[in-house]
């Protein structure tokens, strides 16, 4: 399936959701872009704001292999809140790999270093607290704190191939503030993660397609299995984020269960002919 047509439109206010589409090869340009299209960054972030900005940094992988969101996009994602007037940005994730060598080959730590208002720094496993949840799988799940108590919230994924789920986007991404033994949710993922997304508001979701990993995901570790896109996609609707970044990889929303399970539970619309999409 071909990825839908996009529409050039002014921002209206309106009920549908709207996902952005922005792309070329200045992926901070694009990124900005993106942020614009869906209402500028003011729209989320007041002055004196904390904000958490969540990118995919989980994996001990260079820039160029499509593991880890790509610094240049996050770099982008955090200048606009500080220039909406966020008072901190706090930029983390709960790796898989090693967080000390995650941090430093995903690029991000770097790209952020010496810009004032960002803490780039390690979870701090004393900071997850265990949360209510009465999901129809998780009743209870240990999330970071950081996140519960910050002003906004911005998600800001890679979009990759994923071995369980088939693509790991948006909703998914929600795992890096997990706390726990998190391989238990893999027994009904799709579920779990519906229940700790309904939980957690995110205000704004960026998916970094600048590249793709088509295959072998998450981790990856071959260059052959990454795609150039040069894209990057706003929304505050994860859900419809998801589901237009899932025809990049030729499939359908209604392949990927998470995007189905989420879209039933009301958090979002998966629906394409229901989703207004615009180039950015």
């Amino acid at each position: 399936m071909l990825a839908p047509t996009l529409i050039k439109e002014t921002l209206a206010t309106r009920e549908q959701s709207l996902v952005a589409v922005a792309e070329g090869t200045d992926y901070a340009v694009i990124t900005r872009k993106a942020i614009n299209a869906v209402g500028g960054m003011k729209r989320f972030v007041k002055p004196g704001d904390v904000v958490v900005v969540k990118p995919n940094m989980g994996w001990d992988r260079s820039v160029e292999l499509a593991a880890n969101t790509h610094p240049l996009v996050v770099r982008a994602v955090v200048e606009e809140c500080l220039a909406a007037g966020a008072k901190k940005v706090k930029v983390f994730d709960n790796t898989c790999n090693d967080s000390r060598r995650c941090y430093v080959s995903s690029g991000i730590e770097s790209a952020l270093k010496g810009i004032k208002g960002v803490e780039c720094k390690h979870i701090e496993t004393e900071r997850f607290k265990k949360v209510t949840l009465n999901g129809s799988f998780l009743k209870e799940w240990e999330l970071y704190d950081e996140v519960l108590s910050a002003d906004v919230y911005i998600n800001v994924p890679v979009a990759k191939h994923h071995g369980l789920s088939k693509l790991t986007l948006g909703l998914k991404n929600i795992m890096g503030i997990m706390g726990g033994t998190r391989g238990y949710i893999h027994r009904n993922l799709d579920v779990a993660l519906a229940d700790v997304n309904a939980q957690v508001k995110k205000h704004l979701t960026i998916i970094d397609a600048t590249r793709i990993l088509t295959a072998h995901g998450p981790q990856g570790g071959n260059i052959a299995d990454v795609k150039v896109l040069n894209k990057v996609i706003a929304s505050t609707d994860t859900v419809a984020a998801d589901a237009y970044a899932t025809t990049l990889f030729g499939m359908k929303p209604s392949d990927i269960p998470v995007t189905v399970t989420a879209y039933k539970r009301g958090l979002g619309e998966m629906n394409l002919e229901k989703i207004k999409i615009v180039k950015a």
